[in-house]
């Protein structure tokens, strides 16, 4: 997996990050995952790509320790910016609990789907393992993609595509990154819930681009900056909500440790 990641990393910025649609998604994340860092210094990032978020951290402060499994992401995160008080690391998820037994974090974040190229078996161990890298009351932030997209349904619906509109169902989908197939695996918010409870609370459940259409629609809407616009309103009055959350493009999910 982390030699499809490499490949992508040189683009993904561009694709995504510094695009209006990503920047609008990432801003929603922030939104929300302010609310939930009052009581956290320490913050481990899981799957943190070009560092975007990492960095966003160490500029408010807290101490950031942030990983990925490809090392060209780790690459062109570390040149861009440096702090004191951020590390990336480069690292897979399937062993990160090994990596850091000794030590204790506040906040364990994820962003955008990193968690979606996980197995279901695999996702699990992580759920269940994150809570031996957790202070008490420490929280996971996690924003996963769902099964039921309406934007995707729709988009690939009237493109006369009806096995794409309809793959987020299917148990496994090979993901396309810059020419490479990528396992992909989609969970909606009650199935992350079911297999947190027994350690976890959940505190919020939100759409993340219920209005806001996916990045791949950018070239679309950069000729749409009115409606996009209008989306980004709509967007903005959404409240918590764990049944729109699972046809939006991504959805963000706080847990506590109990």
């Amino acid at each position: 997996m982390n030699a499809s990641f490499d490949i992508a990393a040189n683009t993904y910025d561009q694709s995504f990050t510094n695009s209006e649609i990503g920047k609008l998604q990432r801003n929603f994340v922030y939104r929300v995952v302010s609310k939930h860092l009052h009581t956290t210094k320490k913050i481990l990032e899981i799957n943190c790509g070009t560092g975007e978020d990492a960095i966003w951290f160490a500029k408010k402060g807290f101490e950031v320790t942030a990983t990925d499994i490809s090392n060209e992401m780790i690459a062109v995160a570390k040149a861009k910016a440096t702090f004191q008080n951020l590390n990336f690391i480069q690292t897979d998820i399937n062993s990160i609990s090994e990596q850091f037994f000794n030590q204790k974090f506040d906040t364990i974040f994820s962003n955008f789907g990193g968690l979606n190229c996980l197995t279901p078996n695999e996702l699990e161990n992580f759920l269940s393992s994150s809570t031996k890298m957790l202070s008490e009351k420490g929280k996971l932030i996690l924003v996963i993609m769902p099964k039921n997209t309406l934007w995707e349904k729709v988009y690939f619906i009237l493109k006369g595509k009806f096995k794409t509109a309809f793959r987020r169902t299917k148990k496994e989908v090979i993901a396309n990154v810059d020419g490479t197939g990528v396992p992909t695996y989609y969970y909606n918010p009650k199935e992350i819930v079911h297999l947190t409870k027994t350690n976890f609370e959940c505190l919020e459940i939100k759409p993340i681009g219920f209005f806001v259409p996916p990045s791949y629609l950018e070239p679309f809407f950069k000729k749409q900056k009115r409606f996009l616009q209008f989306l980004t309103t709509l967007e903005n009055k959404i409240k918590s909500s764990s049944f729109l959350s699972k046809y939006a493009d991504h959805y963000i999910l706080i847990l506590e440790k109990k």
